[in-house]
């Protein structure tokens, strides 16, 4: 068996496409869906992040901005700006790109954010709609995870799902996200013992731990589906996964890949979040006239 490759940038595009329709929508309302992102410091692989959040927004015709603040920015500074942003009328989704200085509590940049602007899906107001299966705005990665697999056919109803991290950014929404769908979840994190008894159990298989070549081919059960999450750098200085990816493409029936997977996910949704806050705001105004 060799895995099908689960394309990413053909998925991620056909969802632009349905999201492109829904911003014609609202452009003829002479609604334009706004992103707003700051940026802190200089780190060169969060520009570079930005540039291709921009230019997803400028490419479906979405209002655009970005702040770019000085590593040095004091903590009230920062939640002053996400204020202004949260009191503009053009922006409907703010997002901080992490990681912040040291200095800086990631906690409470989050928690600045307006709910209804918090299209990261991060703040726990939208975190504990995901819980309690309410509407939310979701975790883009997550979500982009759930997304994919449910474009390819994959039933999540009745299947084992098992996650391999713990980060309050992906694994533990991921497998809440799973949860949702009525799969049956196990986590799994730095601190499981026989990593490999839980994760050859699964049908569907999220490796999100940040660390090379943590699932291998002894890791995987034939045909199960393996989502790799993973961005790290191989010896040679090339983007790799979570899973060693040469192994695993052996045993599983899909697989991702690194780069070219889960990644162009996590900005669609992004935008899809961003655009569905200008939705909301545009429902409400219409509620308000009734």
């Amino acid at each position: 068996m060799t895995a099908k490759i689960i394309d990413g940038k053909e998925i991620s595009q056909a969802i632009r496409k349905k999201i492109e329709q829904e911003v014609k929508m609202l452009l003829a309302e002479n609604i334009v869906p706004g992103l707003a992102v700051i940026l802190v410091g200089d780190n060169q692989a969060s520009k570079t992040y930005v540039a291709n959040k921009q230019k997803a927004c400028k490419d479906l015709g979405m209002h655009s901005v970005l702040i770019q603040l000085a590593d040095s920015v004091s903590q009230s500074d920062l939640i002053d700006k996400i204020n202004e942003l949260n009191n503009d009328e053009s922006i409907h989704g703010i997002l901080v790109q992490l990681p912040l200085p040291k200095h800086v509590n990631e906690k409470d940049i989050i928690e600045a954010i307006s709910p209804e602007k918090d299209v990261d899906g991060f703040h726990p107001i939208n975190i504990g709609r995901m819980m309690t299966g309410q509407d939310a705005f979701l975790p883009c990665t997550p979500y982009g995870v759930v997304e994919m697999l449910k474009y390819i056919g994959i039933d999540l109803e009745g299947k084992h799902a098992v996650v391999v991290g713990r980060s309050n950014i992906v694994g533990k929404p991921a497998g809440q996200l799973l949860l949702n769908e009525n799969a049956t979840v196990t986590y799994c994190h730095s601190k499981t013992d026989d990593l490999a008894l839980h994760t050859k159990q699964a049908d569907i298989l999220v490796a999100a731990v940040g660390k090379r070549n943590t699932i291998t081919a002894g890791h995987v059960k034939q045909g199960a589906v393996v989502i790799d999450v993973g961005m790290n750098r191989n010896d040679e200085g090339k983007l790799c996964g979570d899973v060693d990816y040469d192994q695993v493409k052996a045993i599983a029936s899909y697989i991702t890949p690194v780069p070219g997977g889960v990644g162009p996910m996590t900005i669609t949704m992004l935008i899809k979040n961003t655009v569905k806050a200008a939705g909301r705001r545009r429902q409400i105004a219409l509620e308000a006239l009734n």
